[in-house]
């Protein structure tokens, strides 16, 4: 199987921390499935998306403890906090249908159902209750709840979002 293009990549973890001497590390997980570190056999490490095998995985309320083949030594795994873990696109877990990963939402033009461009997403603030899409454009910075009374339809083939602003969102 080719390696998939680093286009294709979703980051599932970030080393934040060490755990014994042996080169163990401390993963957040990222996103809502952090039991998907008790399948995963290989992920993707930092930037350069090194190929890395996953040799040993506790799953904790705490986070989740992996030992990679490619992190031997706590000065190897105080080196790699902060990195990013990851994995093909084409094993992601499949969402519900109507919810979208935070890549897939980044970059969609935003339009309201009346025609005004409002401009492009480009952040995705996660608060508890709902996400919220950062639009910037034309109104300058735009902030859009998550909801289905705001967001009418989300269609990634065209790259666009179509929303209903809640009254005085706009003002």
């Amino acid at each position: 199987m080719p390696e998939p293009v680093p286009d294709d990549w979703i980051a599932v973890g970030q080393i934040v921390g060490l755990f014994g001497t042996g080169g163990e590390i401390r993963v957040r997980a990222l996103g809502r499935f952090p039991q998907r570190f008790r399948e995963l056999r290989r992920v993707y490490l930092g930037d350069e998306h090194r190929p890395v095998n996953i040799r040993h995985r506790r799953v904790t309320e705490k986070g989740i403890l992996l030992r990679l083949d490619a992190i031997t030594s706590r000065e190897e795994a105080r080196e790699a906090i902060g990195s990013f873990l990851y994995v093909p696109e084409a094993e992601a877990v499949q969402l519900p249908k109507g919810e979208y990963f935070v890549h897939q939402i980044v970059g969609l033009s935003v339009v309201t159902s009346a025609g005004e461009a409002l401009g492009k997403v480009t952040d995705v603030i996660s608060t508890g209750s709902n996400d919220v899409y950062v639009v910037r454009g034309p109104r300058g910075e735009v902030l859009l709840p998550a909801l289905k009374e705001v967001i009418k339809q989300i269609d990634l083939e065209s790259g666009t979002m179509t929303v209903e602003p809640l009254p005085g969102l706009l003002d």
